[in-house]
């Protein structure tokens, strides 16, 4: 292939990749336009038949405003949002153990009865202590008689005030002592501490325990305490008093409400996660504790403009919407901050209310006159011929 034919050739693929390009890649329009190049979008198609008439008409009658559907532009606020997995456990959670050892006789309750605060769950042997209190009885009444016997005595002067005052000392020594044998003898039996939920009973009736025996567990499930860790950044947000959402891992459908109870007064080192503790009621008792929770909160964040996302363009230099201000376009770029179903918030120096191009984009340019359609032309004296 002879020379001039090679240099013809690639003269030829230069001006294909050229038009190419300029047809196809985001933003060569704008490049072209700034290097003077008006015919991309002279040839770029109209968006509708009244755009493509005025621009064959340009020479005889002026340049035409090009026909362009708008919207406004709103304002968004993004919602920040916390999502942790937790952990449930009782509003109170008690371990009974009894007083003292010896023989259990009897359980006076079964596992999962709700019982009250000072209810009866089990006895222990308590022979020994019924002895000791009926022996404190008897010397109770012995020094009380005593005492009366002295105070005749003492009417009569035969008897000093030194041997009354030790007389009323063994009457107060001996009702210690019946309260003293009381107490023990109460002590056979374990009461609950607390109401709530009796757990599964580890030991049987007849079996020797000790004050280290665990006997039996409530739980007071009237409420739910949900143990979580949220990151660093959400600890000024934060508080006490805080409303959340919690679900269920188990159960995601139901949604529970509660509120922040606790958090702690520190950032683990380690972790760089701050441990919370909220609550959550449980009137119906479908809550236990050791379930596991997917709790949600929400925090008002920053306010952004919203735009169509039809307004939203791509140039060589990124992302950009174009501006109606008193009748022409300017090319206002955007940074997109968060893309939604219906809208698009970006950081802009627009406000709500300004206007921004939607639809016929492809005909705009910086400066150019636009007219929203639907709107009535301007009207002017004619500059061309008929």
């Amino acid at each position: 292939m002879s020379a001039w034919k090679q240099i013809a050739l690639s003269i030829a693929i230069v001006l294909a990749a050229f038009v190419g390009w300029a047809s196809f890649f985001p933003g060569a329009q704008e490049i072209l336009a700034r290097w003077g190049i008006d015919w991309a979008y002279a040839a770029t198609p109209a968006a509708d038949g009244n755009t493509t008439q005025s621009t064959r008409q340009g020479q005889g009658r002026g340049i035409q405003p090009t026909i362009v559907v708008t919207a406004p532009v709103g304002s968004a606020t993004i919602n920040d949002r916390l999502q942790a997995i937790g952990t449930g456990r009782a509003n109170a959670t008690v371990t009974v153990n009894p007083y003292t050892s010896g023989r259990l006789t009897e359980f006076l309750v079964q596992s999962g009865a709700r019982v009250e605060k000072g209810q009866v769950l089990a006895r222990l042997d308590s022979d020994t202590e019924e002895i000791a209190l009926e022996r404190a009885k008897i010397a109770r009444d012995d020094a009380a008689a005593k005492v009366e016997r002295f105070r005749a005595l003492r009417a009569s002067s035969t008897a000093t005030a030194v041997q009354l005052t030790e007389a009323e000392l063994a009457l107060r020594n001996a009702d210690l002592s019946i309260h003293d044998a009381q107490v023990a003898l109460e002590r056979r039996s374990i009461i609950a501490p607390i109401a709530g939920v009796v757990g599964i009973l580890p030991i049987e009736a007849g079996n020797y325990v000790t004050s280290q025996s665990a006997v039996a567990t409530i739980d007071d499930r009237s409420s739910i305490l949900v143990d979580f860790w949220a990151p660093e950044r959400f600890a000024s947000a934060v508080k006490i008093g805080t409303e959340l959402q919690a679900r269920s891992l188990a159960n995601p459908n139901e949604a529970f409400t509660g509120s922040i109870s606790a958090v702690d007064n520190r950032i683990d080192a380690k972790s760089r996660t701050l441990w919370v503790q909220a609550k959550i009621a449980n009137p119906a008792d479908s809550l236990r504790a050791g379930m596991s929770f997917q709790v949600t909160m929400r925090f008002p964040g920053d306010t952004y403009p919203a735009v169509s996302p039809l307004a939203i363009q791509w140039g060589a230099d990124g992302a950009f919407i174009w501006a109606v201000e008193d009748g022409k376009a300017k090319r206002v770029p955007v940074r997109i901050v968060q893309r939604n179903t219906e809208d698009v918030l970006v950081d802009a120096p627009i406000t709500s209310g300004d206007i921004v191009v939607t639809e016929g984009v492809q005909s705009v340019r910086e400066g150019s006159d636009v007219r929203i359609a639907g709107s009535e032309a301007p009207q002017g004296p004619e500059t061309g011929g008929s």
